[in-house]
C-alpha cells in the first residue's frame, strides 16, 4: 500500500526545492523527523529515505541527531561481528 500526501499548492510553489528533487527531499525529511521521533526505526527511517544505511548515519550526524541504540541493537552488532570473523 503507497500513500499519497497532499501538499498544498502554494506551499509546494513556495518550496526553494528544484521540482526534480522535491520528492525525494520530503521522504528524507519526513523520515529523519519520524526517526528523530521515535515514531520509525533507524531501518525503516533509511529505507522511507532511500538511502543507504552509511547515509542515513551521516546525515543524522550531520544534524546532530543521536542514533537510538538500543542493548538489542548492539547485541545484534556483536553477532553480526562474530559472523564475519569465521
Amino acid at each position: 500500500m503507497a500513500l499519497t500526501l497532499r501538499i498544498p499548492k502554494e506551499v509546494d510553489i513556495a518550496l526553494k526545492i528544484p521540482e526534480k528533487e522535491k520528492e525525494l527531499f520530503l521522504l528524507k525529511e519526513l523520515a529523519i523527523s519520524l526517526y528523530q521521533r521515535g515514531v520509525l526505526s533507524f531501518g525503516k527511517a533509511r529505507e522511507l529515505a532511500n538511502m543507504t544505511k552509511w547515509e542515513f548515519y551521516d546525515e543524522l550526524g550531520e544534524r546532530g541527531i543521536p542514533r537510538h541504540y538500543t542493548v538489542e541493537n548492539f547485541k545484534e552488532d556483536l553477532l553480526y561481528g562474530k559472523e564475519k570473523e569465521d
